[in-house]
């Protein structure tokens, strides 16, 4: 580890925190149907598309019914994205001449970009149509981003409401966040991105001639317009099969920092939108506080075992930390920062092969999807607030008080939601990885011997649950038993958290609003962030740690001893 490595760890670290304020002020205008600088512009588009749909925007939802209409905005966008890759080969926007995706990768991709999870079992420019990337997997990182936004307010105004029977209309919800939100900043920062040289075209693949005398073609396409979506929306997914590693989506050092700043500014702000929403910033804060320690936490052991190296290696003479896997030009630093970044925020993209990182390196970006604290740019928010439930329950259990939390008391009821939230991402991560390590598909896909070919499985049904999209990218995935087991696992991570969830927010809405009192924990300061912490951890070591411990664990004290698989 170096002083420089960290400054520019602490840079992006600090101007995503710089912006939580008034992009949280933002979106809490925007999704509360206020007045803001771009209401003269895209309100009359809101009122057209409404009225186009029969929307009544007044007109708000019990949570059953904003669940109903999540569920079937989601399962039709499903069935578009599916037909159109099955399609592709005879539809326009073709230059390539791709033809059918196949019916199981057409599935896996279908639930991967619905869930905002964006994992990928193929490589993206020799696979899809520029139309299948525009209008199947762009439209779907907007619309599924704000999906997880829709149900983040919801949660929010669970606790801000008092005695109602309501919390938000899934179709206005959804109908702000792609125009007021995601779509102005995706198009700034898609001509930044141009700007810095990403391409954005129609082109067919450029072909060039190598020193050798051969021809390479190098794809290309619109690139740019669906980088900043995959980063803004914590999706993932990337135009290339190297991801942000490739020199057209990620070219600049300019353009990594705006990718990690892209990723956690919206999660991030989101807190900010719920301490305003409840009338006291500082629970918001608190929560920060909560990602902020579990996030620098993660970068500091991630960046202690790569810049460590590997003993094997040093044993032979070679000295310095683990390059293995990294762009130079990122380096050490910058690709810890990426890895944890991306897998604590819920978004798929790498600069860098987590594969080759250092055990107890695997170790960390594997856990952050097995835990929800941050979660996506909406998913984040109700991840962190079941933990600060659960936080709030175990403590009033001490005190043998009614726990409350943000005004509200929190009875068996929402216990129970919050223990379904957590326990069906879990079951589909540990429940499919222990069938595919007895299915001999499943076993035909692991690359390496010994613990981490167990790591390799473990983390793709992580990512899948996790709704993150990662890879360690071992493992042979693009195989007709993996592309449906994970795609189950990706629609498992998605809905068994976002159901309990939406119908906690009914619970605490139609809850009234108790007062502080005495006996109230309070929930804005190092004591409610520290309990929070280790609630997640010891929820999250008492779930994992067994199947963590036979994979990055002991593979970490294997490498020590220097045994080799």
């Amino acid at each position: 580890m170096t002083l420089l490595g960290w400054i520019q760890i602490l840079v992006l670290l600090g101007l995503a925190v710089a912006l939580v304020k008034p992009l949280g002020g933002y979106i809490a205008r925007v999704m509360e149907g206020e007045r803001t600088l771009l209401t003269p512009l895209i309100a009359p588009v809101e009122r057209g598309l409404c009225r186009l749909a029969g929307i009544d925007p007044r007109g708000e939802q019990h949570w059953t019914v904003y669940a109903g209409a999540m569920l079937a905005f989601n399962l039709a966008g499903f069935l578009v994205l599916f037909l159109v890759q099955r399609l592709q080969g005879g539809l326009p926007l073709n230059p390539a001449g791709m033809g059918a995706v196949g019916a199981d990768s057409a599935f896996n991709t279908a639930a991967s970009f619905v869930t905002n999870t964006n994992w990928q079992g193929y490589a993206g420019e020799a696979t899809l149509s520029h139309l299948t990337q525009m209008a199947g997997l762009t439209v779907q990182n907007f619309v599924s981003a704000a999906v997880g936004m829709a149900g983040a307010m919801a949660v929010i105004r669970g606790f801000a409401r008092a005695e109602a029977r309501t919390v938000g209309n899934f179709w206005v919800d959804l109908t702000r966040a792609v125009l007021y939100i995601l779509l102005p900043v995706a198009v700034a920062g898609s001509l930044v991105l141009v700007w810095q040289g990403v391409p954005q075209n129609l082109d067919p693949p450029a072909v060039a001639t190598t020193l050798e005398g051969g021809r390479q073609a190098i794809a290309e396409g619109p690139v740019a317009s669906q980088m900043i979506i995959k980063h803004l929306g914590t999706n993932g997914g990337g135009f290339f099969n190297a991801n942000s590693a490739h020199p057209y989506e990620n070219p600049t050092a300019l353009t990594n920092l705006l990718h990690m700043l892209a990723i956690l500014s919206v999660s991030l702000a989101m807190l900010n939108v719920l301490g305003r929403l409840v009338g006291n910033p500082r629970q918001g804060a608190a929560l920060l506080g909560v990602i902020l320690a579990l996030v620098l936490a993660g970068i500091g052991v991630l960046y202690a075992a790569e810049g460590a190296g590997n003993p094997a290696l040093q044993a032979l003479g070679i000295e310095g930390g683990n390059m293995e896997g990294k762009e130079t030009r990122f380096g050490i630093a910058l690709s810890a920062l990426f890895a944890v970044v991306t897998t604590a925020a819920s978004t798929g993209a790498v600069n860098g092969m987590h594969d080759s990182l250092m055990p107890l390196g695997g170790l960390v970006p594997l856990f952050n999807m097995q835990l929800p604290p941050l979660g996506g740019i909406g998913a984040g928010v109700y991840g962190v607030l079941v933990f600060a439930i659960l936080a709030v329950f175990i403590a009033g259990l001490m005190v043998g008080r009614t726990p409350e939390y943000l005004g509200k008391k929190i009875e068996a009821r929402e216990v129970k939601l919050c223990l379904l939230a957590i326990l069906g991402p879990s079951l589909a991560v540990l429940g499919l990885t222990a069938a595919a390590l007895v299915a001999p598909a499943g076993l035909a896909g692991i690359q390496d011997a010994g613990p981490h070919g167990l790591s390799e499985v473990l983390y793709a049904f992580s990512s899948g649950a996790g709704n993150n999209g990662s890879a360690f990218a071992g493992l042979g995935a693009g195989t007709p038993f993996y592309n449906l087991t994970i795609g189950l696992a990706m629609l498992m991570g998605r809905f068994l958290l976002i159901i309990p969830v939406l119908a906690l927010a009914g619970s605490l809405a139609a809850k009234k609003t108790v007062p502080a009192s005495a006996g109230t924990l309070p929930t804005t300061g190092p004591l409610f962030v520290g309990l929070v912490i280790a609630v997640t951890l010891i929820v999250g070591g008492l779930t994992f740690f067994p199947a963590l411990a036979l994979g990055p664990i002991v593979e970490e004290f294997a490498m020590r001893a220097g045994q080799t698989f």
